[in-house]
């Protein structure tokens, strides 16, 4: 046994109200600069609909994830290295801009500038690509709500795939769009974070690697050229390429912030509070054989035997023979992630048929029944009544199994009998009256656990949503000085002075000590940070990286003598040291 860390996040779907905030303070920490302009590191879809990229869950058309060969053996569903070096100059298995949407801005000047008249003046959609005036037809949600159903939602591969099989066996189509059967809900999605992640396998360069200290999957912006192998790779499709550095870039699970113990940003501005996070301890050596196994429908109970127990004697001397800290035990004792997926098992991982082992898990929606039970002259919260709706629910079970446990509906009804036995159970605690034991009785749970998952899921604190622990202090030498995998031109902090992780990430100082100062003093502060200190600069959000905004940096210290330094070169700099100084325009003062 070979245990590991894994930094795992689990989503309550019943939460998310679809506001997309996650969405914006992502785009803004990460992808707000030229390059990444259609590129989404969390996006929030709904559901039924193709999602973003357009159909990206059908894999006979992406060749993503892995596939059980005929000797037992996975193998990358795109092929091995023969094909790939066959292709590697022309990958043919790649989404085009049209598969994630065109993104566009809009002719505000037109608006602004336009003289008095008694037309209204109309700002036309200008892409952000070419600059020319377009017509916007796809968006990274044009499911939504407002989007049409009808017309987008029979083209989800999961719909279609439902209604085949309903065709097969002649009876009626499990998804229907018209009103009275009509259904949504929200899902968020970020990177996987895979624990057999075959992104990683498909680069040809090694530029993606898996993090061996916490799971995170990053890529090395040094190593990486470009190739796209682990964009056709990934079945989620949450890894991007940068038109204008020609790197792949994804989502980090915003490891600065993870390092210091904060959540990550999606995390942190979540209205709904509907995330957390946590620590998986996990046997390494398992992996494999776990994401081998012949029934698809088996991957989701391999993927949970996994998964360690960190109170069990016989892990916690084996995850500290390979290293892993106290707190970091301690912190996966308290995981809220591992209460949801392992000991409450109400949490259940997306796709699990890609054989990919993914970290982060999901809460499947239970539908609004008790109105509609209530409406039929019954008691919506009785447990019974409840139980006996679960498969008349709006949202079809055999929908969310083939979201969650590759078709099999058993675990995904019993997650749903469990979230109506918590509603049944919680009434009779609120309302005061003896509590119907056998409600929790009849999912295989006590009144105190039941307690104790409603407390977790409902009204839970911030430091029980997010226990995440720090970065080891044994390595925090090490990690001083290591690049972003974004520090690359045109990347997060692009005016000079900034760093890779922001604005007050400077690289005079190293990024592990800046970024939990600056971190901390931007989060407690009561009032904006002097621009003209250089640990604690604004951060515009609505500036896209481009020119030198009034007030934002100090200005130019005019040089007196050649051998005198300029206060706005870094210090670690030998050349400008060696030079003497650097002017404003670049040439030796």
């Amino acid at each position: 046994m070979r245990v590991m860390a894994q930094m795992g996040m689990v989503m309550n779907l019943d939460k998310c109200i679809g506001c997309h905030t996650c969405s914006v303070t992502c785009k803004q920490a990460w992808t707000n600069r030229s390059g990444v302009e259609y590129v989404w590191f969390n996006n929030v879809e709904t559901r039924p609909g193709q999602g973003y990229p357009r159909r990206y869950q059908d894999q006979e058309q992406w060749k993503g994830g892995w596939v059980r060969n005929r000797r037992g053996r996975l193998a990358l569903k795109a092929g091995g290295r023969w094909s790939k070096l066959l292709t590697i100059f022309a990958n043919p298995v790649l989404p085009n801009i049209r598969d994630y949407y065109e993104p566009w801005t809009y002719d505000y000047e037109t608006l602004t500038d336009a003289p008095l008249g008694d037309d209204f003046p109309v700002a036309q959609p200008t892409s952000l690509l070419s600059g020319r005036p377009m017509a916007v037809e796809w968006s990274a949600n044009w499911d939504d709500d407002l989007g049409g159903a009808p017309e987008h939602g029979p083209h989800d591969p999961i719909v279609e795939r439902l209604n085949r099989e309903s065709l097969r066996r002649e009876s009626e189509d499990k998804v229907r769009f018209d009103f009275e059967r009509a259904f949504m809900f929200y899902l968020p999605r970020i990177c996987e974070h895979c624990l057999n992640p075959s992104c990683v396998a498909s680069c040809p360069s090694g530029a993606m690697y898996k993090r061996a200290e916490d799971g995170i999957v990053l890529v090395d912006q040094d190593q990486c050229r470009g190739w796209r192998m682990c964009v056709t790779g990934c079945p989620y499709k949450k890894v991007y390429f940068n038109h204008r550095t020609g790197k792949a870039e994804k989502c980090t699970f915003c490891y600065p912030r993870v390092e210091v113990g904060l959540p990550t940003v999606c995390s942190e501005t979540c209205v709904g509070r509907l995330r957390y996070i946590g620590l998986f301890l996990y046997d390494a050596d398992r992996v494999t054989e776990a994401a081998s196994v012949e029934d698809e429908k088996d991957l989701y109970s391999a993927q949970l035997d996994l998964l360690l127990d960190p109170h069990d004697p016989e892990v916690i001397a084996a995850a500290r023979r390979e290293g892993i800290a106290e707190d970091w035990l301690e912190a996966a004792r308290r995981s809220p992630v591992y209460k949801l997926a392992k000991e409450y098992r109400v949490a259940l991982p997306l796709h699990p048929e890609f054989r990919t082992m993914p970290m982060v898990w999901y809460i499947p929606p239970l539908s609004p029944v008790v109105d509609r039970l209530a409406e039929t002259g019954h008691d919506g919260e009785d447990a019974g009544n409840l139980f006996g709706a679960i498969d008349a629910l709006r949202i079809p079970v055999e929908y969310l199994a083939e979201l969650f446990t590759a078709g099999d509906p058993e675990p995904v009804r019993g997650v749903l009998q469990k979230l109506a036995a918590m509603r049944s159970y919680m009434r009779d605690v609120t309302l005061d009256r003896p509590r119907d034991e056998s409600a929790a009785a009849a999912v295989g749970m006590t009144g105190a656990q039941v307690l104790e998952m409603y407390r977790l899921l409902a009204i839970a604190k911030y430091e029980e949503r997010y226990v995440i622990p720090t970065a080891y202090e044994a390595q925090a030498h090490h990690l001083e000085e290591i690049g972003c995998s974004l520090d690359v031109d045109g990347g997060p902090g692009m005016a000079a002075g900034s760093g890779p992780f922001g604005e007050a990430s400077g690289r005079a100082t190293p990024v592990s000590v800046e970024t939990f100062h600056a971190l901390r003093d931007r989060q407690t502060s009561d009032s904006l940070a002097d621009p003209g200190e250089r640990g604690a600069r604004v951060n515009l959000l609505n500036w896209d990286g481009k020119g030198r905004p009034p007030g934002m940096f100090p200005p130019p210290r005019t040089l007196t003598t050649p051998n005198e330094r300029d206060v706005r070169t870094d210090p670690s700099d030998e050349r400008a040291v060696r030079l003497g100084g650097v002017g404003e325009s670049g040439g030796r003062s």
